[in-house]
């Protein structure tokens, strides 16, 4: 069964499932800035547009696009921005 979550007043959606590669999540992000929390190891891909990271500790913003990953580590808070509409997966190990 698929698992919907909404965040940040419905701006951001992700349906959850079990992928062949573990538990994943495919939604898409409103354009804007947000903060997210990790509780596990999380690898995002880009599908479609770009996302801009802020990862913890860091001062600079890396922008990631069309099937671009990047990874981000458990129990940090990680910060992003969108300047479209933009679909993403995340796995998490």
């Amino acid at each position: 069964m698929f698992k919907t979550n909404q965040y940040f007043d419905g701006k951001v959606v992700s349906i959850g499932l079990n992928s062949a590669e573990g538990t994943a999540t495919v939604g898409v992000m409103q354009a804007g800035e947000y903060e997210f929390g990790t509780s596990s190891v999380e690898i995002m891909t880009v599908i479609s547009g770009e996302l801009t990271i802020q990862q913890p500790n860091e001062t600079e913003w890396k922008t990631y696009r069309k099937f671009e990953s990047f990874v981000v580590a458990k129990d940090v808070k990680f910060k992003v921005k969108c300047s479209q509409d933009t679909p993403y997966l995340c796995l998490y190990k």
